[in-house]
């Protein structure tokens, strides 16, 4: 099974291909103000205590951070979207290390701001074995330090290739710079105790840390 990164650094190799130079600008010049906001130097630190969450799932079940702990360590994965190819990449490689994490005692929660119904078609269409929770408007992001406002030459980019995120989030109806909140695509673990032990994401959605070794971080964690 090729590395993550490398799938990943396929699908970046194959939209080159594809999209025209200015176009693929755009998303550059993203990513980098993205970095240079600083934002990664900001999210929720390993040594910190997690937020505790209560989040609907894809069947619309209410799904509480403390019921996942009492059973041990916990993975988090934020997701940008269904829509997100890297997303579904990286999870789809979770899906495969899933039972690996359950014969260890690990569980897995995969967080995106996408409705609840949106949710469900990604579940199904990708047979994800793991809950995938629905966090309304980047709330719970927020708290992680994850969530920020996409600019609007980026949002006129989405909607030429027919990416609706506040659609797909839920938040058309409120319109204005809060229906176009996005998140950085994270990975965290945390012990039973509800500390984070491994935190990592980036600004450039096209890189993600390896899922093997977030499990050994995983496995470290049962002895805290």
């Amino acid at each position: 099974m090729p590395a993550l990164q490398d799938q990943l650094d396929e699908i970046t190799a194959n939209t080159r291909n594809l999209v025209q130079p200015e176009r693929m600008a755009i998303n550059e010049r993203a990513v980098q103000e993205l970095f240079a906001s600083g934002i990664e130097e900001k999210i929720l630190p390993a040594g910190a205590t997690a937020p505790e969450f209560t989040l609907n799932d894809s069947f619309g079940r209410p799904v509480r951070s403390a019921d996942l702990l009492a059973l041990g360590p916990l993975v988090l994965n934020f997701f940008r979207g269904r829509w997100c190819p890297y997303c579904i990449t990286e999870l789809e490689a979770w899906r495969d290390l899933y039972p690996r994490l359950r014969e260890s005692g690990i569980l897995l929660a995969a967080i995106g701001p996408q409705t609840s119904r949106q949710s469900d078609f990604m579940v199904g269409q990708h047979a994800l074995p793991f809950p995938v929770l629905s966090d309304p408007g980047c709330a719970l992001a927020a708290q992680f330090g994850l969530a920020y406002t996409i600019p609007a030459y980026h949002r006129d980019y989405y909607r030429s290739i027919l990416v609706n995120i506040p659609f797909v989030n839920g938040t058309e109806k409120g319109g204005g710079d809060d229906s176009w909140r996005l998140v950085l695509p994270a990975t965290y673990v945390l012990s039973a105790a509800g500390r984070v032990v491994l935190a990592q994401a980036y600004a450039d959605f096209r890189v993600r840390p390896e899922p093997e070794e977030t499990l050994a971080a995983a496995l470290r964690a049962r002895t805290l």
